[in-house]
C-alpha cells in the first residue's frame, strides 16, 4: 500500500522499487488522499495490472487513508510504504514472505533502514538499530524492549499479517504521530516479531515529509503519552502488567523532555508547568500513581537543569521531587551531592558513567 498526498513527483521511484522485486505475486494500492498535484496522472501512467489507483473523494488524513487501504487490501500481508520512500533491496519482499510463510507465529517483520537525502542513500537510521543480527523474538519480550524505548522501527520497513489489523486493530485516529508504535506494541502481545538487520528501505528526508508536519503541529508529546498509557492499559487488561513496569519512567521522561524544551528552547515539543498540571489531571486524575510520577518528572527536570549548568534550579527541583515522593533514592543522593557544593559536583562527575536519566539524556 502506497499512501500519497502531494508526492506525485516522488511516486515513480517508490513504485519502481516495488515492481523490481524478485517476488512478483503482489498488488499495489496507490492511496491518493486528494493530492493537489499531478499524482493522479503519474499513478495512471503505470501499465502494470498489479497496480490499483484509489483517489479519495475528500481528504481523510493520513491514518484514515491508511485504514481505508488496509480494508481494501486483498493479500495475506500488508506492507505500507509512503510514496516518498522506497525499497532498496530487490529481494526484500521475497525474504519477508519466505520468513512469514515458514513462521506463522510471527505477526510482523521489519528491517533497519537508511536515510535518503537529495536522492542519495545515506547513513543508517541509528535510533532504529536493533543490532547486526537477524532475530525472531517472542512477542512479549519484544513488547517490553520496544515499550521502554530500546530502539524504534522504520515504519516503511514493516510487513504485517493482515490478520493483525483485522483481529487486533487498525491505526487509532487520535494518534497521528504514535499510532504505528501503538500497533507494534499491540500486535506483540499476541504475535512474535522478526527483524532483518540488513537495511531494506530508504526513508526520505525532505521539507514535506509527514513527520516534519507532525513534529511542527505541537501534538507529539500528547500523542506519545496516549501510546504509553493506552498500551499500558491493554497490557494490564490482558494479564501482562509486568511488561509495562517501565511506564512511570517512560512517561516521566516524556514530560521532563517537554518541560526542558520549554525552559531551554531545545525543541518544538514544549510544555509549561501549567500544561503539565492540566495533563496530569487529564490522564491520571489524582490517582495513586500521580505522586510518584510527578516526583520522577521533577527529578528528570532537575537532571536536565544540572547538565545545563543551572545548579540552583536543579537543587530546587530535586527538593520538589523529594517533597512529592520522599522515598525516591536517586533524587536524595543527587540533592545531597549538590548541597555539599564543589566536592559533591566533582563526585557526581566521577560517577557520571554509572548514572543515567533516560530520555532527557542527562546524569
Amino acid at each position: 500500500m502506497v499512501p500519497c498526498y502531494g508526492l506525485g513527483h516522488l511516486l515513480p521511484e517508490c513504485i519502481q522499487s516495488i515492481l523490481s522485486q524478485t517476488y512478483a505475486n503482489f498488488e499495489i494500492l496507490i492511496m491518493d488522499d486528494c493530492s493537489p498535484d499531478q499524482t493522479a496522472q503519474v499513478a495512471r501512467s503505470f501499465r502494470d495490472q498489479r497496480i490499483t489507483y484509489v483517489r479519495n473523494e475528500h481528504n481523510l488524513g493520513h491514518l484514515a487513508n491508511y485504514n481505508k487501504g488496509i480494508a481494501l487490501a486483498a493479500g495475506a500481508y500488508v506492507w505500507l510504504i509512503s510514496a516518498d520512500d522506497k525499497l532498496i533491496k530487490p529481494n526484500a519482499l521475497e525474504r519477508y514472505i519466505d520468513l512469514m510463510a515458514m513462521r506463522p507465529e510471527v505477526g510482523y517483520v521489519f528491517s533497519s533502514g537508511v536515510f535518503l537525502r537529495n536522492g542519495t542513500e545515506g547513513e543508517l537510521i541509528r535510533d532504529s538499530w536493533w543490532g547486526d543480527r537477524d532475530f525472531i523474538s517472542r512477542g512479549q519480550k519484544f513488547f517490553a524492549r520496544f515499550y521502554r524505548g530500546e530502539a524504534n522501527i522504520v515504519c516503511p520497513s514493516c510487513l504485517v499479517r493482515k490478520d493483525c489489523y483485522d483481529l487486533l486493530g487498525m491505526f487509532p485516529l487520535d494518534m497521528p504521530h504514535a499510532g504505528d508504535r501503538y500497533l507494534w506494541n499491540l500486535w506483540a502481545l499476541t504475535y512474535d516479531v522478526a527483524h532483518f538487520a540488513e537495511p531494506m528501505v530508504a526513508y526520505r528526508l525532505h521539507d514535506f515529509n509527514i513527520m516534519n508536519t507532525l513534529r511542527n503541529s505541537g501534538t507529539v508529546i500528547a500523542d506519545l503519552l496516549r501510546w504509553q498509557i493506552r498500551i499500558r492499559d491493554k497490557a494490564r487488561a490482558s494479564g501482562h502488567a509486568p511488561l509495562v513496569s517501565s511506564w512511570i519512567s517512560n512517561v516521566a521522561n516524556l514530560y521532563a523532555f517537554a518541560l526542558l524544551s520549554e525552559r531551554f528552547g531545545a525543541s518544538a515539543h514544549r510544555m509549561t508547568f501549567a500544561e503539565l498540571d492540566d495533563s496530569l489531571r487529564q490522564h491520571f486524575g489524582g490517582g495513586r500513581d500521580e505522586g510518584r510520577l510527578r516526583s520522577r518528572i521533577y527529578a528528570g527536570f532537575a537532571d536536565g537543569c544540572y547538565s545545563r549548568g543551572s545548579i540552583d534550579e536543579a537543587r530546587h527541583f530535586y527538593r520538589l521531587a523529594l517533597k512529592t515522593y520522599p522515598l525516591a533514592l536517586k533524587p536524595w543522593i543527587k540533592y545531597v551531592l549538590l548541597l555539599t557544593g564543589r566536592p559533591g559536583l566533582l563526585l557526581r562527575r566521577w560517577l557520571r558513567s554509572a548514572t543515567t536519566s533516560g530520555a532527557t539524556g542527562t546524569q
